[in-house]
């Protein structure tokens, strides 16, 4: 499902006090007479879409104009999805977009409830609708789109070349950003080398290892407090199991007590259960004083003081210290230095192998060169073979729009530097007649021979340049007669792949619509208020009719315009 604008809100836009189109997925026409505010319909459709807010085209006494559009689009497509990326929603399929400018100049804008910048709607439009008239930027004369539909309407034959161009000037790009590291950085890259170099050989001569500065620590602790550890030890010696220089007679030591306690309840047990547990509780407290007795003992003898040896582990951890402050993380220890060292190695050894690293990213780019260089001269070929068909079909277009004398081109120029799409610029040109130079198009048109032109291009690239919504005004400028019909022929031609909206003063291109809108006017004292309505049959042939003889109820006019209608019905 292609979206499309389904109805427009105007208020308080130019004559238009207020109106709501209703559009069809087709060929949409809007007439009226002059000053009854048709242009103000393309202003409004413009406004919705991002145009510029221009104060002047206010209501006189209206505080402010305002135009709202409810459009349909895919749920869960491109353009809801960009809608719902900003916050906005889009409800049942249905989107809603709406703006304001007051009388003082000021823009706001809404996308799907949520107040937006106002080049949002702009970028949102740039995939949603074309606008061609005199005053408005054309979409097509965007040089970016003219490529990129030049490139659609080249078809198949250039989709694997630019598939292959676009891969290899992608890694060509990546290949040229590397060696531009590699060799404008090189002062920087040796010395980081040297830095990391001169690191790694300050840590292998330390020679660190894992823990080392723990152990080291708790070492010091212990040669730093020999004396009064050796003490304590041989003092909960002492207490536990006696002092041997001492009268046994006179000893007060925990196993000498515990030993009493035990005798003097052994000597009962057998009289009560409950205290021949204490009794055995008693002497298995004795076997684990006596156990903790020999391991302070054996503590105690253990523990000497080394001077020299303390000096030598505080100088050790005083390395330790530096080499973790200098290439630890903060809190590390010296396993944080070992890890910084594998780092470090590792980047050495790729900054060492930058030589050998340039050398094949040379060899590499030089061959993706010579590879972009066929690659491109290929596109260059299919565009030009599509542009030349291209010409001609616009060409031939273009003399049934009353435009027999001109010429449209398409001038294909190769840049100097490989761009993301080839070397190709596009530019499409037109020249007025025969002797003429062709010129760029906003040069070489009129304001209404550039909507026809504008027309014809549409008409060749219907398909190729999908674009859901067309805005034509002034398209039948300074035309009539046959031309008029061919205008109206090829706007149909349009609407079967998209929404066709035109303004007209043309009964032979308001005949092949599909929908038929007026602006009626009418006058409230000296003050002029338009408002749209959707036309049926009976109603089409009027308008026709005074379109054609300036009066509604000529018979003549009639019968005109009911020839004209059953000519377009059958055409289409």
């Amino acid at each position: 499902m292609r979206p499309r604008v389904e109805e427009v809100r105007i208020h308080g836009l130019g004559v238009i006090d207020e109106a709501v189109l209703e559009l069809s997925p087709g060929f949409n026409v809007v007439t009226g007479e002059t000053g009854a505010g048709k242009t103000m319909v393309v202003t409004g459709l413009g406004l919705l879409f991002g145009g510029r807010a221009d104060p002047s085209r206010i209501r006189p006494g209206a505080e402010r104009a305002s135009v709202e559009g409810t459009l349909v689009v895919e749920p869960g497509g491109r353009v809801a999805q960009q809608v719902e990326d900003i916050g906005g929603d889009v409800e049942g399929g249905e989107l809603i977009i709406s703006r304001t400018v007051s009388a003082e100049g000021r823009s706001r804008a809404w996308l799907g409830g949520r107040t937006v910048p106002v080049g949002t709607l702009t970028y949102l439009a740039d995939d949603l609708v074309a606008v061609h008239g005199q005053m408005d930027q054309q979409r097509l004369l965007q040089p970016a789109r003219q490529r990129a539909a030049l490139d659609r309407y080249a078809g198949d034959e250039l989709v694997k070349p630019l598939r292959a161009y676009t891969q290899a000037y992608k890694r060509h790009k990546q290949v040229a950003v590397q060696l531009e590291e590699l060799t404008t950085r090189a002062r920087e890259r040796t010395q980081e080398a040297d830095l990391l170099r001169f690191g790694l050989e300050e840590i292998e001569k330390v020679d660190p290892k894992p823990g080392e500065d723990a152990e080291l620590r708790e070492e010091e602790e212990r040669l730093s407090h020999a004396d009064a550890l050796r003490s304590a030890a041989t003092t909960a010696h002492t207490a536990l199991l006696g002092d041997p220089m001492e009268a046994a007679g006179g000893a007060h030591d925990v196993i000498s007590l515990l030993g009493e306690a035990r005798a003097a309840v052994e000597a009962v047990r057998d009289f009560d259960a409950q205290l021949a547990g204490v009794a055995d509780r008693l002497a298995e407290a004795g076997y684990l004083i006596s156990d903790v007795a020999t391991d302070l003992a054996s503590y105690a003898e253990s523990i000497e003081a080394d001077p020299s040896r303390l000096a030598v582990v505080q100088e050790r951890r005083s390395v330790l210290s530096g080499l973790i402050r200098k290439y630890g993380e903060p809190s590390a220890d010296s396993a944080g230095v070992l890890a910084w060292a594998q780092r470090a190695a590792a980047r050495l050894a790729e900054l060492e192998g930058d030589d050998e690293r340039i050398d094949e990213l040379t060899r590499e780019h030089d061959e993706l060169t010579v590879k972009l260089t066929d690659l491109a001269a290929e596109l260059t070929r299919v565009r030009e073979a599509a542009a030349e068909r291209f010409g001609l079909a616009v060409t031939e277009e273009l003399t049934a729009l009353a435009m027999p004398h001109a010429r449209v081109v398409v001038q294909l120029t190769r840049s100097a530097d490989f761009g993301p799409e080839g070397v190709d610029e596009v530019e499409l040109r037109m020249a007025a007649h025969p002797a003429a130079p062709p010129l760029p198009l906003t040069k070489g048109a009129s304001g209404g021979e550039l909507s026809r032109v504008m027309l014809a291009i549409e008409v060749v690239f219907a398909g190729a340049d999908p674009v859901p919504t067309f805005v034509f005004d002034e398209v039948d400028a300074g035309v009539g007669g046959k031309a008029a019909v061919e205008i109206g022929r090829r706007l149909a031609r349009l609407a079967r792949t998209a929404q066709v909206i035109v303004v007209t003063h043309l009964p032979q291109v308001a005949a092949f619509a599909d929908q038929h809108l007026v602006v009626e006017k009418a006058s409230d004292g000296s003050v002029v208020r338009s408002g749209v309505t959707t036309l049926d049959h009976e109603g089409r042939v009027r308008e026709l009719s005074r379109m054609l003889a300036g009066l509604e109820d000529s018979e003549l006019g009639r019968a005109h315009a009911e020839e004209l209608l059953g000519l377009a019905a059958a055409d289409r």
